[in-house]
C-alpha cells in the first residue's frame, strides 16, 4: 500500500489538515454563531475561549497559515476538554465517557503541529513568492 499511497503522502496529509481544521471550526461556528444548530446551553467560559480557538484555529489549519502553532493551541484545547468534560465521568475511558472526539482532536492536531502547514497552504505559497522575489 505504502508504494501506491506512499507517492500521494503530501497531498493526504494537505487534505486531512484541511478537512480536519475545517471540522473543528465548524465546532466554533456552532459555540459562537449558532450555526448547525448552534449550542443553546453552553456557559460563557466555553463560548468565549473555545468558540474562538475553534473558529480561527480551525480556519488557520485549514488553509495552512501558522497551522503549526494553530494545531499546538487546539491540540491543548481538546486535551483540557477532555480532562474537564468527559475524564471527570464515572470511567476515564473515552469510549465510555463520550471523549472521543476530543482525543482523537487533540492527537491529530498534535501531529499538525509537529509537520506544519505542508503543500497546499497559505504558508507554502508565501515560501514559494518569497523563492520568486529573492
Amino acid at each position: 500500500m505504502e508504494r501506491v499511497l506512499g507517492r500521494y503522502s503530501e497531498e493526504t496529509y494537505a487534505l486531512l489538515r484541511i478537512v480536519v481544521g475545517f471540522l473543528f471550526a465548524c465546532h466554533g461556528a456552532q459555540k459562537l454563531l449558532g450555526f448547525f444548530g448552534g449550542m443553546a446551553d453552553i456557559p460563557p467560559g466555553i463560548r468565549w475561549i473555545a468558540g474562538p480557538i475553534e473558529l480561527v484555529g480551525g480556519i488557520l489549519i485549514a488553509v495552512g497559515l501558522a497551522a503549526s502553532w494553530a494545531a499546538f493551541l487546539a491540540s491543548g484545547l481538546m486535551a483540557f476538554a477532555y480532562f474537564l468534560a468527559h475524564h471527570r465521568m464515572e470511567t476515564p475511558l473515552p469510549i465510555q465517557n463520550r471523549g472521543e472526539l476530543a482525543v482523537v482532536y487533540a492527537w491529530v492536531f498534535l501531529y499538525i503541529a509537529s509537520r506544519g502547514s505542508g503543500v497546499w497552504s497559505v504558508d507554502a505559497a508565501l515560501r514559494e513568492g518569497r523563492r520568486a522575489t529573492a
